[in-house]
């Protein structure tokens, strides 16, 4: 269960963004999936993904590692730990899922874009580019 956002979620998000900003895209320790995470963690201190950081390499090893866990891909994890909204009513904080060359990848809703980790590096998709959307409980 993820616990509602701390009082001072938003300046912890923007840190937390601009900390992620200058690190290179990582599977197994910082991409789509665990950056997302990570914004999660700056805004309410518990990872969801605390189990799987540090454990893969790849995206196919992210995924094996997921479906050992009973989860079918890492839109699934959000699917059942957060609730899904329509994107247009997502707020700053929020997750969102977006179309990337690899397949699906999760972003972070802040403001009037999407922030999103690509392997070159973080980058802004405009809101509109949300497939979907789930709430980070406020």
């Amino acid at each position: 269960m993820i616990p509602p956002r701390l009082p001072d979620w938003r300046p912890r998000l923007t840190a937390y963004l601009a900390e992620t900003a200058a690190q290179g895209f990582r599977y197994g320790s910082n991409d789509c999936a665990l950056f997302s995470a990570g914004a999660v963690r700056a805004m309410t201190s518990v990872d969801p993904a605390a189990a799987w950081r540090g454990t893969y390499t790849t995206l196919e090893g992210g995924l094996k590692r997921l479906m050992k866990a009973g989860f079918n891909d890492h839109v699934e994890l959000v699917e059942r730990l957060f609730q899904e909204v329509a994107p247009a009513f997502a707020q700053v904080g929020d997750v969102a899922l977006v179309d990337a060359p690899d397949g699906p990848a999760l972003g972070i809703i802040v403001g009037e874009t999407i922030a999103c980790l690509a392997p070159q590096g973080m980058g802004h998709l405009p809101r509109e580019a949300a497939l979907r959307a789930w709430t980070v409980p406020v």
